[in-house]
């Protein structure tokens, strides 16, 4: 699934292409993406004719905002959701599960092989995003923020990484690198953690997202950019499907566990 890195790195791609850009038309060959409304018509009629002003990232979710400020367009990538504007001249690809014409010849592509993805057009975006964690490489993130969101809690530390509501943006990947990061091992209880170690911890969820930024993502299983090439962070994780690889560290080879159903990786060595 694209985290915060990858989500970023889609934002980023598609605001010089799309905003200003105006909706003349939309086609739904998969309604069930359509969360809000539940209405492929009230879709159309509500979105042809605004014009996107904005387009911003919170979370994992792609928010943009249209003229009028009263209605925003909110897309959730899921596991293979993939957002890009191509000239409408160019065939449909056959995973395209919703379509957005644009005035003078494009069109904004949503396109899904596991057709996971989710598209809501909202009057109020916290009706999406209000459950929503912190933003982590934001200013008031802080290293005492973070240790109040986890103070307390018994869960087991991965798992708790993953939560939303905790801290915005993290999924599998960026998880098991902050806690490389850290030294921490994943199967760890929260409340177990010493200050130190939170602190490297909160240390190591900004760089390692930051990292992924930089580096446009991860293209380790389907995700691309807009553009279809592939991001660079697959080829600078320290511990994510490394298994059997030797430690860049300490040179033990990679373990891999698996919490709360998700495939998690780390040293044995250097993560106590």
């Amino acid at each position: 699934m694209p985290e915060l890195p990858e989500v970023e790195t889609v934002v980023r791609a598609l605001r010089d292409p799309l905003v200003g850009r105006t909706f003349s038309e939309f086609e739904s060959y998969w309604p069930n993406q359509i969360v809000v409304p539940d209405d492929v018509e009230q879709l159309r009629a509500r979105i042809t004719g605004r014009t996107v002003t904005a387009i911003s990232r919170r979370a994992k979710y792609i928010v943009m905002t249209l003229d009028g400020g009263e209605e925003t367009l909110i897309v959730h990538l899921k596991m293979t959701g993939h957002l890009a504007v191509v000239p409408t001249s160019k065939p449909v690809h056959k995973h395209v599960r919703n379509l957005f014409r644009l005035t003078d010849g494009d069109d904004l592509r949503f396109r899904d092989m596991r057709k996971f993805g989710r598209i809501y057009l909202v009057t109020d975006p916290d009706e999406i995003l209000a459950k929503l964690g912190p933003e982590p490489l934001e200013d008031p993130f802080t290293a005492e923020v973070f240790r109040q969101r986890i103070a307390g809690r018994t869960r087991i530390i991965k798992p708790l990484l993953l939560d939303q509501t905790i801290v915005a943006g993290i999924g599998n990947i960026y998880a098991d690198e902050s806690l490389f990061f850290a030294k921490i091992r994943p199967d760890r209880h929260a409340d177990t953690l010493t200050k130190a170690e939170t602190d490297l911890l909160w240390a190591g969820i900004r760089s390692s997202l930051q990292n992924g930024i930089d580096r446009e993502g991860a293209s380790i299983d389907t995700y691309v950019k807009p553009d279809g090439t592939k991001g660079d962070m697959q080829n600078a994780v320290s511990v994510f499907r490394r298994t059997g690889n030797p430690c860049y560290d300490c040179g033990t080879p990679i373990e891999r566990i698996v919490l709360a159903q998700r495939s998690t990786h780390f040293c044995p060595i250097c993560q106590k």
